[in-house]
């Protein structure tokens, strides 16, 4: 039988702090990253994983994620691979890595990443991609999937599986329809704080003659700037076209009360990370501050607890998972039944390298066999480092259109690891490694 005989972490970076491609209040200059993992077996089958960071945070990611080979070395693969439920209790429950911060930070996400690699590697054994695995899945299987501790007061495992039978009706109709005419997506291409006025306003333009009808800005640093950068986004796009606005964490709650005042006269669809991620008193108060205008926050929640305390307290309007932030698809599966449950929108995260190609698979899964709708619901695209990865996220007016490949997406092509390999890379030798974050 075939066993997994180790994994492998490359640490990929790319420098786009050289053109501020990602810019935003609290992150001036990243370098978009990858802590990409390489999950072996006996008979050579490969599964692929990544955790996004910008820059030298890759430094400890990828040492986390090494330190987890141990842990899977020597399994049997189809046995692993048929409990995925039982092996991501497992792995996140050990309670030597749970000391250094149960269910959350570095050790999590490096939980996640072999987590994720094994979808990987499951999908390509059988053929499909990973949303398309996920939606085969019967109600059964998928709550297999769950660790509803911490969870059961609000959703236990009998609400869940009444979810999820729910969504099959027009289940049919919503598969074609995806197929047909993709996810429904959002850029942020546009709105990198570093941009300059000329290149905001011509990238809007752009994005709404590609075919998006929602676009978003990055604000915090500067509130004139911002008022000046919203103003001109408003009479470039025109009243009533969708801007969201990210604040990534910049403000206290008076600070985000005052500065979203200045802001709302151009009609934001929502704030984002007003404030810190894990502050959900702090949400609760900003929403009822601003309120009618959306409070959306997920891309740094560490875990499913904070997105089930952030839903219990009306903290939120719009719930944005992440692909590489919590335990692995396993975890967002528990959230996403939790979105469900409250009935608030999904409109996952997906500003850095490899996430729309990995998260698009988690919405399509959504929206087939889980929440069961699309209305109000937007996936984020960016337009960038796409040209890297064996299966690139195809957009056509303004939507994702469903994959076809095996796997989960998370698979970059040799020539760019190696190119981009830090600090031994042919292009951090060319570019010098002096000032890579």
């Amino acid at each position: 039988m075939p066993t997994i005989t180790g994994l492998s972490v490359a640490d990929v970076r790319f420098p786009t702090s050289r053109t501020l491609d990602g810019s935003d209040a609290m992150n001036p200059d990243p370098d978009y990253s990858a802590a990409y993992l390489t999950l072996e077996t006996s008979e050579g089958e490969r599964g692929y994983s990544l955790v996004f960071t910008i820059g030298r945070g890759n430094d400890v990611q990828s040492a986390a994620i090494q330190a987890l080979e141990p842990f899977v070395r020597g399994r049997d693969v189809q046995a692993t691979l048929a409990d995925l439920g039982g092996l991501s209790r497992e792995l996140i429950g050990d309670s030597q890595f749970r000391w250094l911060g149960p269910e959350k930070g570095v050790m999590h996400m490096a939980a996640g990443a072999v987590i994720n690699a094994l979808w990987d590697l499951r999908c390509r054994w059988e053929d499909k991609p990973l949303w398309q695995l996920l939606t085969d899945l019967s109600p059964e299987e998928i709550v297999d999937l769950v660790d509803f501790r911490y969870l059961s007061d609000v959703l236990r495992r009998e609400e869940a599986l009444e979810i999820l039978e729910a969504a099959r009706s027009g289940r049919e109709e919503r598969l074609s329809a995806l197929r047909a005419s993709g996810y429904p997506a959002y850029t942020t291409t546009p709105g990198w704080l570093g941009y300059s006025d000329e290149k905001l306003v011509r990238l809007l333009r752009d994005a709404r003659e590609e075919g998006f009808g929602f676009v978003k800005l990055k604000v915090g640093a500067d509130v004139e700037d911002d008022v000046r950068r919203l103003r001109l986004a408003r009479e470039e796009m025109g009243e009533g076209f969708p801007i969201a606005i990210d604040a990534n964490q910049r403000w206290d709650v008076e600070e985000a009360e005052h500065w979203l005042r200045r802001l709302t006269p151009y009609e934001p669809y929502w704030i984002e990370e007003p404030t810190s991620p894990d502050d959900i008193l702090a949400h609760a108060a900003i929403r009822r501050s601003v309120a009618p205008l959306r409070v959306a926050t997920g891309e740094q929640v560490q875990n499913r607890i904070v997105f089930k305390q952030l839903l219990q307290a009306d903290a939120i309007d719009v719930l944005q998972i992440d692909a590489t932030r919590v335990g692995g698809v396993n975890e967002n599966i528990a959230i996403l039944l939790l979105a469900a449950k409250f009935g608030i929108p999904v409109c996952p995260h997906a500003g850095g390298v490899g996430l729309c190609e990995l998260v698009q698979h988690l919405v399509m899964f959504d929206v087939v066999a889980v929440s069961g709708s699309s209305e109000g619901r937007w996936a984020e695209y960016v337009d960038h480092l796409h040209e890297h990865f064996e299966t690139p996220v195809r957009i056509h007016a303004g939507a994702y259109m469903a994959p076809s490949a095996p796997g989960t997406g998370a698979r970059m092509l040799e020539d760019s690891v190696a190119a981009y390999a830090y600090p031994a890379g042919e292009m951090w030798r060319s570019v010098g490694v002096a000032r890579a974050s």
